[in-house]
Formats: structure tokens, sequence, C-alpha cells
């Protein structure tokens, strides 16, 4: 997520205990709780052929034969840098690849550096921002030279996107024009596009795909599971209930096994204004009572309208009922969007029963046949929860996807994703953990409540739990934690990961929590936390750089697991009793985001890790500072001892190696490989002055338009990556 776009309000009300008090106490009983997990290595280094045992507190020892099995990263970890480029190790090139404005079909036009953008041309080439994507094969044998990408456009630059006429109009107060508001629309939701490899290993994109296409905050979408069809949906586009319009701020992504993208909608209430009559859910998710975000609401009324597309993002109630207005518009928003690539004229699909809140992205569990399906997610905020969904439908191989097949993947979403159940995640500080159910007839501990009647709706209300994700999982006791973003799979273990970025306004253990607002307010305006105290899945106080969380189930659809921290962020200037994995000049980074799992076909596989500090070089932290970034790391080449806080720490430095590094004041996010592994694509988000040329190592000279980009990283003797 951009800073550019984050809400640093804390909305969170609860009194729960967040993850950082958890996490103190945790990794102050490290030496009496470790060997949960631990034993859990056991069995997935087993997996690998490895010989591993533990020592007499449970700890995988792994002997130097053993690491020596284990596989090691083929590259010399590269320094930090600053400047307009992007920075690769020896041996390896970077390629631009569909920057913002590539034309995707006939309906664009050729991207020169003081094109003026329209409403069709948009509409028609590659939206701004890149952020989570994905790959889907069209033939099995071809599947790591031609392949369509989908990939989501987080936001826009409002100054790089009407730079040839020196900015928006209006920006902060007045009427946007129809047409501004409509190109910005067209920017921002999620690009379908197939690409191509030569035998010269240039990628380029193949305009006349019939995949190719955008789908933006204007395409009809349908609503799926509990909430479609509900009371809560209903609005004067469709007094149905069973459609809407747009995606938005569509920030990580995931996809599923039968071959469709999902794509996640993150900073999407900043955009929606509601002045009067606000809703419970409004409050805990931070709708705007005044100008929204590009102040698209202010076109409403312009004699272009038509059927309410700007007035739709101005919620406040006009009608004599919900069909007569737009009240339940953002009630049509948080959710994971299901994306058939394959099918151009295929209707996305917003999969309500994974919840509403501001999802960072949306990742698969580990399959196993006669089991439920699993994603989980993250909400991206201060204090917020991380959710499992189960799916009531066991998994079957036969739906397994058809690479190419022409066949109607939404219907098997429909099986997976629209019937199940919704969970949040607590941690102990013993190392152990619990999913909390997030049913109507949940039991709401500690009172006599059911979860339906805590949050004052109709018993076996599904809907109206959906509809308050967030309220469901205060009341049922889930940790709030550092800000979840990006997580990932180990596809062999079913071991996940996932990124807390950062929440610098952790406290010290034993501190009293202070608010946003004065107390009395705190129930009425949906005020949170302004400082939480630690716990043991969030330890630092001011958690200025994050870290990289992992935990195991015993199989899919278990609703307990075990954890413990895998690595912890610091930066030159941390002071040294809080970088916990003892990182160096070699490996430090700060602010963990993008997070992927490459397995490979040993069992083994590399965690790449991505970072999004938002820094620039004016920043002066000092000559070791570095930009954003990529990290590598083989998981099965690290341990943690019984006194270590994390699994990488002062013993397995060398494990942790920095690969590339991003362009000044960009985010690197977006990551996956090829299948053959020879290819690994990333996206540079917000770069400052960048790209100039293909060549996205190539230092800019001058100034240019900035253009987000995908960057391809190929070995130049055209072998795997990183290996």
């Amino acid at each position: 997520m951009s800073e550019e776009i984050e809400d640093h309000r804390l909305l969170n009300t609860s009194d729960n205990e967040p993850f950082s008090s958890v996490l103190e106490r945790r990794v102050s009983r490290r030496g009496v709780m470790r060997g949960g997990l631990g034993m859990a290595a056991v069995g997935m280094l087993g997996s690998f052929g490895l010989t591993a045992c533990s020592d007499d507190d449970g700890n995988v020892d792994l002997g130097d034969d053993d690491m020596a099995a284990a596989m090691a990263l083929a590259f010399e970890s590269i320094a930090g840098s600053q400047q307009d480029a992007v920075v690769v190790p020896p041996g390896y090139t970077a390629q631009v690849l569909m920057p913002w404005g590539t034309p995707i079909n006939g309906g664009g036009t050729e991207w020169r550096p003081d094109l003026s953008f329209t409403p069709q041309i948009q509409a028609n080439s590659a939206g701004m921002h890149h952020d989570g994507m994905y790959h889907f094969p069209i033939s099995e044998e071809n599947a790591s030279s031609e392949f369509i990408l989908a990939l989501n456009n987080e936001y826009i630059d409002q100054g790089a996107l009407w730079a040839p006429q020196g900015g928006p109009t209006n920006a902060g107060e007045g009427a946007r024009p129809a047409d501004e508001v409509r190109t910005e629309i067209n920017a921002h939701g999620v690009t379908v596009a197939q690409v191509a490899r030569d035998a010269d290993g240039r990628w380029s994109v193949s305009r006349s795909a019939p995949y190719n296409r955008r789908l933006t905050s204007a395409t009809p979408m349908k609503l799926s599971g509990p909430v479609a069809g509900s009371p809560y949906v209903v609005t004067a586009y469709d007094p149905t209930g069973m459609s809407t319009r747009g995606t938005n701020n569509n920030c990580a992504s995931g996809y599923t096994p039968w071959g469709t993208y999902l794509t996640c909608e993150e900073n999407w209430p900043a955009v929606f204004i509601k002045n009067s009559d606000r809703y419970m859910d409004d409050e805990r998710l931070g709708i705007s009572t005044e100008r929204g975000r590009y102040g698209w609401e202010t076109a409403a009324g312009d004699p272009t309208e038509t059927d309410g597309e700007f007035a739709r993002f101005n919620a406040t109630p006009s009608g004599a009922s919900a069909a007569e207005d737009y009240r339940n518009e953002p009630r049509t928003f948080g959710y994971i969007v299901e994306v058939d690539p394959y099918t151009q004229q295929s209707r996305a699909v917003k999969r309500t029963a994974l919840g509403r809140f501001r999802h960072e992205g949306c990742w698969p569990g580990k399959l196993v046949p006669g089991e439920p399906v699993v994603f989980y997610s993250g909400h991206d905020s201060r204090n917020e929860y991380i959710y499992k969904f189960v799916s009531t439908e066991l998994w079957r191989e036969t739906d397994a996807n058809m690479a190419g097949g022409s066949y109607d993947r939404l219907a098997i979403g429909d099986r997976y994703l629209d019937d199940g159940t919704l969970y949040a995640a607590r941690f102990d500080a013993d190392g152990n953990g619990e999913w909390l159910p997030l049913e109507p007839d949940a039991m709401v501990p500690g009172t006599a409540q059911t979860l339906a009647a805590a949050l004052g709706l109709e018993a076996g209300d599904r809907a109206g739990v959906i509809i308050h994700t967030c309220d469901a999982a205060d009341l049922m006791g889930a940790t709030p934690m550092d800000r979840p973003e990006w997580g990932t799979v180990d596809p062999v273990s079913g071991e996940v990961y996932m990124t807390l970025t950062n929440n610098s306004d952790r406290t010290e253990e034993g501190t009293e929590p202070t608010f946003t607002e004065d107390a009395s307010e705190v129930e009425a305006l949906g005020a949170a936390y302004a400082t939480a105290p630690v716990n043991a899945a969030n330890p630092k106080p001011e958690n200025a750089h994050g870290h990289v969380i992992r935990w195991r189930e015993p199989s899919p659809g278990e609703t307990t697991f075990e954890w413990e921290i895998f690595v912890f962020g610091a930066m030159p200037d941390t002071d040294p009793a809080r970088n916990l994995s003892n990182l160096n000049a070699e490996n430090y980074f700060s602010s963990p985001d993008g997070l992927w799992y490459d397995n490979r076909d040993d069992g083994q596989g590399i965690l790449w890790i991505q970072t999004d500090t938002g820094t620039t070089p004016e920043d002066d932290n000092g000559p070791d500072f570095t930009n954003d970034q990529v990290l590598a790391v083989v998981p099965q080449g690290v341990q943690a001892g019984a006194d270590d806080p994390s699994v990488v720490n002062s013993a397995n430095q060398t494990q942790l190696k920095r690969f590339a590094v991003g362009p000044n004041d960009c985010e690197v996010t977006g990551i996956f490989a090829t299948p053959d592994k020879t290819a690994l694509f990333i996206n540079i988000q917000h770069p400052a002055n960048w790209p100039s040329t293909e060549d996205a190592t190539a230092v800019t000279e001058g100034d240019v338009r900035p253009r987000a980009s995908t960057v391809v990283i190929q070995k130049a003797d055209g072998g795997q990556i990183a290996v």
C-alpha cells in the first residue's frame, strides 16, 4: 500500500490485547516456550530428505551436512542503492514491461511524454500504480514464455496523470470535470493482458490477444455469497442488491487453484463520503464526512452524467429509501473480487463470504484432496486482524485449472467461495493460536450473547456479520496486529507467512493505551488506539520496521495453529536492542510488504520479501540507507535457537540476501516467477523519476514523467533465478 493513500487513523475501538503485547511476552519466555513450531519443522525438513534432530528444548538442529543439503542462493547480496534505476546482481538483466499507459488493444494510444489522457485512452491502456499480480498459462507447453498477466492498478498520481495540463482541475475544492473523473476512475482497477517472451528473451504485450481487458472503478460486477441480494446492498443502481459497479484501490492479489485471479479492495473507503445518517460500519471502516480522496462525487449533476455514475460516491441518504439513492454504495465495496482472466466478457464477482474490510490480499492455503480450500487475508490498518476463510466444499483435483481450457471457472468459484466459515486469528503468548469463527450463532467470549445479538442483528444474519466483519472480530477477541499485509504459503509444508509492515504507535509492556479521541467520543466516533502496548506477536515498541510472522496448522480446516516470528526488520539507525534479528549491511530492511513463496522442484523454496518504506534520498539516513528492495531467503536453511527471538538471527545472517533495489521514491511490490524459474516479475510503484528506457537498470538522466511498471528480472545466461 502506498503511503500516499494510507489511512493512519486507528479505527479499532476494541480492548482486545494487541499482538505487540502478546509478542513481548512470547519473546521474554522464548527459552521456555519454543518447540511447538520447531517440532513441526522437523516433519517439514524430513519431507525434504534432510536429517534433522531436536535439541533438548525441541528446536531443530541442522548440522553442517544438513545445512549443505539445503538449497543455496547463488548470488552475492547487493549493496543498498539510492538512484533512479533498478539494481540487480551481476549477471542479471531487468526489463521494463507494460508501464502505465501502455495500449493493450487498438483503443489505446502510443505513449509519449506529453500524452493527454481521455477516458477512452485510459480504459484501453494499462492502469496506474501497478501492485499485486499473477500469471495464468495459455498452454502447459509454453507456460513460462507466454501467459495472461493480471495485475492491480491500486491508485493514481494526479500530478503524473494530468502533467500536460499542469495538474488536475479543482483538486481540492469545487466541482471536478466529468471527463477528468472518468479518466481517473479508468486508471484504477485491474489490467489483464497477454505477454510473451521472444527468442532473445525480451518480453512484450500481445495487443491483439482475446484476453486483454481493463476492469475499472466503473465496470459492472456481480455480488455473490451471503451479502448478495440482502437489504444491506440495495442501491438505486440495483434495487435487488445483486450487482454493483467497479472495484477500487486494489492492492495485493491472489489466485485460485481453478485458474481465476483474486483482486483485493483495500483503501476504498476514502473515495466515498457520507455526511449524515452514518452506519456503524461507516465509522469502523473510515468513510469520510468530507470531500473524497479525488472529489469524484463533485462531478454529480454534470449534464453528461449517466445512471448516477458520480453521485454514487456520495453515500449521504437523499431518497425515501435505499433503492432511491446510494446510502449503501460503500457496502458493495471491501471484498475479494474474482476475475476469470481467460474469458474477456465474463463479469467479475465480489465474493462476500471472505469478509468485508480493507483487504491487502488473498492467498490459498495448502491444497489437500478431500479437505476444505482455505484462503488467508490481512486487514492493512494499524491494530487490525488476520482472517482465514474455510470452504464448505471439499477440494476435488478435477477442479484444478486446465491451461487455456474454455469452461466456466467462476461457477467453480461459486462452489468454493460462496459457502464456508470466516475466521479471525488470536495469537497467544505461548506460541499457539486459534481461529475464531465469525458466525452469527458463535458465542461472544465472556458473555451469554451470540455474535449476531452482540452486533444488534437478527438471529442467523450471516450477511450482517459480513458487513460488520471488523466489529465481529473485535467482539470475538481477535488479536490486533501491526498492519497485516501480504501473505504466502509453502505448498509442501502448508506453513503460512505474513508481513506485519509496521506500527509506530506501540508502547512498552504494561503501559496504558491512549485513544485518538476524547474517551467520551470513542464509541460514537469509531476512534481507537493512538498507542497500544506490545504483545507476544507484536513485541517491538514503536515498531517502525515491522516483521514477518509464520504459522502452521495441523490441516487446512483446523482452527488451531502454532506460530513464531520469522524475521524482524531493522535499519542502520535502529537501536541494537531492537534489531532482534541482528540484520546487517547485507540484508537490513524496513516495512516488509510484498511476500511470495517460490516453490522449487525439489520441495524446497525461496521466500521473497519486498519492502515499502516510502523514503527518499532526501531523508538522509546515512551512507548505508537504501531504496525499497527485494530480499531472498531459503527457509529450510535457517533455524532459531532456544534463546533467539526469531528464525533469522545472529547465527544465519548469510542466508538472507538483498537481491534487487528499486528506483528512488518507489515501492517494490507484486511478485512471481515463471514456472521454469527463469524470470522473476516484480512491480515498481510510484517511482519519482523513472523509467527512461526499456532497460530498468538505466539511471534516469534529466526529468521524465514517472510511470509505474512491471519489471522482468532474468539471468543473462537464461538460467534459473537466484540459484
